[in-house]
């Protein structure tokens, strides 16, 4: 018979790696992963009150009611997916991360869900309330002193482990389907289609890892809408230095203070070229935003939220001064409720020798 000729033959080199048994976990892990996102509800649009006469609505994506309680649930969604599909993360080896809280907190819970362990290599000065989160999801705590050797640490680690360090701040901007597929813009185009401006005239993002900035503008852009994107960059981080320079090669030696935004160094994951702008915002500034966003609406965010605030309140002034209408949108990306110790402490801010008095009635003399 020819397939028996077939087989006869011996010149062909074969190698056959197939493992049923890793196969079959691999197709849970994707499952449980996948199910996570069927099971969680979309986050809510919240408008901002302003003066119905100005025609300009002001919107915040709320991030903070995902099951992880931050923007990086979707990330470390994506991320885990990325890892699963590429062979890269294996059943009963560790995970690892570099991250300073909220991304480590959403990856702790997906790895906990598959059944991995997972090590978040974190800088010592992260806030206590974020590394009791990572823990409580079944992580474990990596300390540096440095942070800029997270990196280096984490890629130290997975060798040494036979672990798989996940790597946000290069596959960010890969790992998130950015033509749609429930992706954050996807959402916030869906979500605005009733409202009296459907189409933003900005969307106001921060800067970790720029995945988020370069999801939205490349999504803007695939569907042909007329929105701008703009990222708000915090002291002590060199994406808004790179960006208006074309630098790639700048970096910084102090660490940002508004956690989960901020990088000393231009990351892999930001795309400069889909972004329209950006602004360099004064911590106080930001702090200033949180504190006047909890006085006007009840709603207490972390430092992050801030930095997009002032900087879509600057838009906003802008478009009044130009007689302009339409719409502003920008995250908020996790609670208040993680930084009680910090950006709503007394005492915390006075250590940092932040004052955020003149902001906040530079706020109140717009929106008052």
């Amino acid at each position: 018979m020819a397939s028996a000729r077939i087989l006869e033959d011996d010149t062909t080199q074969d190698v056959d790696r197939s493992d049923d048994d890793y196969e079959r976990w691999l197709t849970e892990a994707i499952r449980a992963v996948d199910a996570d996102a069927v099971r969680s509800a979309d986050t809510h649009l919240l408008r901002f009150p302003l003066p119905p006469e100005w025609n300009i609505d002001l919107y915040l994506k709320d991030e903070s009611t995902h099951p992880t309680g931050s923007l990086k649930h979707r990330l470390a969604r994506s991320l885990f997916l990325y890892g699963l599909v590429n062979g890269w993360i294996r059943p009963g080896l560790p995970v690892i991360e570099a991250s300073s809280g909220s991304t480590a907190v959403s990856e702790a819970y997906f790895a906990r869900l598959i059944g991995v362990p997972f090590i978040a290599v974190v800088p010592r000065t992260t806030s206590a309330e974020k590394t009791r989160l990572i823990e409580f999801e079944g992580g474990q705590l990596h300390f540096v002193d440095d942070p800029r050797t997270v990196y280096v640490e984490s890629a130290r680690l997975a060798a040494e482990t036979g672990g798989h360090f996940i790597d946000q701040f290069t596959y960010a901007e890969r790992a998130t389907d950015w033509r749609g597929n429930n992706n954050v813009a996807d959402s916030i185009f869906t979500q605005m289609r009733a409202e009296r401006h459907p189409v933003p005239s900005w969307i106001v993002t921060t800067a970790g890892t720029g995945g988020t900035s370069a999801t939205i503008g490349r999504y803007t852009r695939y569907t042909r809408r007329d929105t701008r994107i703009c990222v708000a960059d915090p002291e002590n981080s060199c994406f808004f230095d790179g960006w208006s320079t074309a630098d790639a090669g700048v970096s910084c030696d102090t660490p940002s203070r508004i956690e989960g935004i901020g990088r000393p160094r231009m990351e892999p994951s930001f795309v400069a070229g889909v972004i329209d702008r950006m602004m360099k915002v004064p911590d106080a500034a930001s702090i200033a935003a949180i504190q006047e966003l909890a006085a006007r609406t009840g709603r207490r965010a972390g430092g992050s939220t801030g930095t997009g605030l002032w900087a879509a309140f600057r838009i906003i002034a802008e478009m009044r001064a130009r007689g302009e209408s339409g719409s502003v949108l920008t995250l908020l990306c996790d609670s208040g409720d993680r930084y009680t110790d910090r950006y709503y402490s007394d005492t915390w801010l006075a250590q940092q020798g932040i004052q955020t008095a003149s902001y906040r009635e530079l706020i109140a003399d717009l929106l008052d």
